[in-house]
């Protein structure tokens, strides 16, 4: 740039078409999908690399690839655009508060928030429910997010924080010897402790039961709570797992705790919401329908 001034974006033309060449790799298939002629799209990004002031596009004698900058500009146009034509959409079904958004980690979406979800449909049944279940962290701006639960590090007097967790021990009754009615502590050096990441969780649980003493086999390979609690009820060894993820395996019997005092937890989930659609009716009842479920899950974990 001249005298190193940015040139600021001043037109949004061509955008559509630098998107569209990007996902084909081609100028040729683009202005099929656009009904137009090749050149009339290659003028468009002419124009926008122009616009912009740096190459996207490295044009080659039979096809087209990205440049790097292209590449990151081609990402971050993808999104806009998927989010444009998702509110346009919205606006001309009319169905902005007929749908409701979710976006959730995979293990919560998997062993809390699915199993629970026709309790909430059965009360709002006129509700289109759209469930995203990605660990990546959520853009809550974007028009594709309505709500969030994220699962991490939460803090006393936070009022988006919903629960905060406790991890339980939890084994299937398939690792119980015959005539052997649970498993205790003392149990615990003849199995497998499934972790996930690393065994310190487990050492800040034997510690507070004064445990720490034994020869322990500590496996590790799971990257997910809703997979560690998965590999338990296979009877793969005794896992330590938060108690919301195993709530559904505990009540049905296919999981039973191991009677011990917990260590202190930091982690639980949050109730996040795209600050556009705080007024909304189908996020305030959403907000009051988890708040109730994380009531009654607290209550049963701490009878437990």
């Amino acid at each position: 740039m001249h005298g190193g001034v940015m040139k600021p974006l001043r037109s949004l033309s061509g955008l559509i078409d630098f998107d569209c060449a990007a996902r084909w790799g081609s100028f040729k298939l683009a202005a099929r999908e656009l009904h137009k002629t090749p050149a009339a799209v290659s003028l468009q990004v002419k124009q926008l690399e122009e616009n912009v002031g740096f190459p996207l596009f490295v044009r080659h004698p039979r096809h087209i690839s990205l440049t790097e900058k292209g590449q990151e500009l081609a990402i971050a146009t993808g999104r806009m655009l998927a989010d444009l034509r998702a509110k346009v959409a919205a606006l001309q079904r009319g169905d902005e508060e007929a749908v409701l958004r979710i976006s959730t980690t995979h293990s919560f979406a998997i062993k809390w928030l699915v199993p629970r979800m026709h309790r909430f449909t059965k009360l709002y049944p006129e509700l289109d429910i759209r469930i995203d279940s990605n660990d990546a962290p959520v853009d809550l701006q974007a028009d594709s997010t309505d709500v969030a639960v994220r699962y991490g590090p939460v803090s006393d007097g936070d009022p988006t924080v919903l629960l905060r967790e406790r991890l339980v021990p939890v084994y299937s009754p398939e690792l119980l010897a015959p005539g052997q009615d649970a498993l205790s502590l003392a149990d615990l050096p003849q199995h497998s402790l499934l972790v996930v990441q690393s065994p310190e969780a487990w050492l800040q649980l034997l510690n507070e039961n004064r445990a720490l003493k034994g020869k322990y086999d500590f496996s590790r390979g799971y990257t997910h709570w809703g997979v560690l609690v998965q590999a338990a009820v296979a009877g793969q060894g005794v896992a330590l797992v938060p108690y919301g993820i195993a709530f559904q395996d505990i009540e049905s019997g296919a999981l039973r705790q191991i009677s011990c005092k917990s260590a202190p937890f930091a982690n639980g989930y949050r109730f996040l919401v795209n600050p556009h659609k705080e007024h909304m009716l189908k996020v305030q009842r959403f907000r009051e329908w988890m708040v109730a479920e994380m009531d009654a899950l607290r209550a049963t974990m701490e009878r437990g």
